[in-house]
């Protein structure tokens, strides 16, 4: 059953090694964990799981291998007969009547009360208040109602309200096509850096300390720069419209990118970029910085990124007066084109699902004026992104 485990697990396209493989198996052997399958789920993933992305994975074939070996800790290795277990009825009760069920004072004594029922019981139940079956308002069985008890047999919830659901994966979906959250997003970010040692010297230098310690005969402390991050990023936020749906994940992106990098600049346009952006949307009207300055002010090493749908009339983007806020004198493409010349390293994020980006001409062209180079704003898209920035 393990190597199976292990085979459907390369199945699934987890990236499980032998060796990893092995380490579970040795960790078995020695006993580190209880004899039951809770504790063995938590102990296989810690060894076989690498990339959260693949939990899910590793979740649907955990169940799938696994499906049936569960037991309730504390109860013996007393058997619940499946027939007890079929769906006989459903039992509608009243809001009074359930209003008349008491708790029965938490998890654990849940499972004491479990155990000793198992004892007990030498038959189906169908509808009591008691013993372990169907249809009824003991906390035990299938098909029934109880504020906090446990499901046994039942393919899936009906009020919601169970402790613990035995055939119920606990773990929430993670994959590469979900949006991102701010630590997701740090992490991809950290992709992009170019490691220096600038500025005053303020830190420890361990190793100089020691080679200089050793030469000299006494303690000769050292000290060198901190190490920095000293890749620069220019970020162009596409603000209003169509980008309000997106406004949680363009905030999760800005606030992950001032972290990681410590010199960033960033800029508000709406739609397409043009002769003019501003840095406070507030007062966009009243401080509009002219786009050329901007593109002057930052030299070329500069990594630019913009974040936006690109969704807008493919007029916006190719003709002069497209905007639909002002009459811009040059088209959109011209100023995306000028960005290009300039900058060797720009990318555009869109947090529109890529499925959908073949629907909208104006995607299509964005796309080509950045050289393709646009990817979903993700958390695969994201991390593509950085490593075609750090190229």
């Amino acid at each position: 059953m393990f190597m199976r485990f292990f085979t459907e697990l390369r199945e699934a396209k987890v990236p499980v090694t032998l060796k990893e493989y092995l380490m579970l198996m040795e960790a078995l052997d020695k006993v580190v964990i209880d004899r039951s399958v809770e504790d063995f789920y938590f102990l296989s993933r810690s060894a076989l799981v690498k990339d959260e992305k693949n939990l899910d994975k590793f979740d649907q074939v955990f169940s799938h291998v696994f499906k049936g070996l569960e037991k309730v800790e504390g109860a013996g290795t007393a058997d619940i007969p499946a027939e007890w277990l079929r769906k006989i009825s459903e039992k509608f009760l009243t809001e009074e009547e359930k209003a008349q069920i008491e708790a029965m004072g938490g998890f654990d004594k849940l499972m004491e009360a479990l155990a000793e029922r198992l004892k007990e019981q030498k038959e189906r139940h169908e509808g009591g208040n008691k013993m372990i079956g169907t249809g009824g308002t003991s906390p035990f069985g299938a098909n029934g109602y109880h504020p906090e008890g446990v499901r046994i047999g039942q393919d899936k919830g009906r009020h919601g309200k169970a402790v613990k659901v035995w055939d119920k994966r606990e773990f929430k979906n993670l994959d590469d096509a979900v949006e991102l959250g701010t630590r997701n997003i740090k992490v991809a970010l950290r992709r992009l850096r170019k490691w220096v040692r600038d500025g005053a010297a303020d830190e420890l230098d361990l190793p100089g300390t020691i080679k200089g310690t050793a030469e000299k005969g006494y303690l000769d402390i050292q000290l060198r720069p901190e190490r920095r991050n000293k890749i620069s990023v220019l970020i162009f936020f596409d603000i209003g419209g169509s980008m309000d749906s997106h406004i949680k994940v363009c905030e999760e992106l800005f606030s992950a990118a001032r972290s990681e990098f410590k010199n960033m600049e960033f800029y508000y346009f709406h739609n397409c970029l043009y002769e003019s952006a501003w840095k406070d949307n507030r007062r966009r009207h009243t401080e509009k910085l002219n786009t050329w300055d901007i593109l002057h002010k930052y030299s070329s090493d500069y990594k630019v990124i913009f974040v936006g749908d690109a969704t807008m009339s493919p007029y916006e983007i190719t003709y002069p007066g497209g905007s639909v806020e002002h009459w811009n004198e040059e088209a959109g493409a011209i100023w995306m084109d000028r960005v290009a010349q300039i900058y060797e390293h720009v990318v555009w994020l869109n947090p529109t699902a890529e499925r959908h980006w073949d629907y909208t001409p104006s995607i299509e062209v964005m796309k080509q004026l950045v050289n393709e180079r646009m990817f979903p704003l993700t958390i695969e898209g994201l991390d593509k992104a950085m490593r075609e920035l750090a190229r």
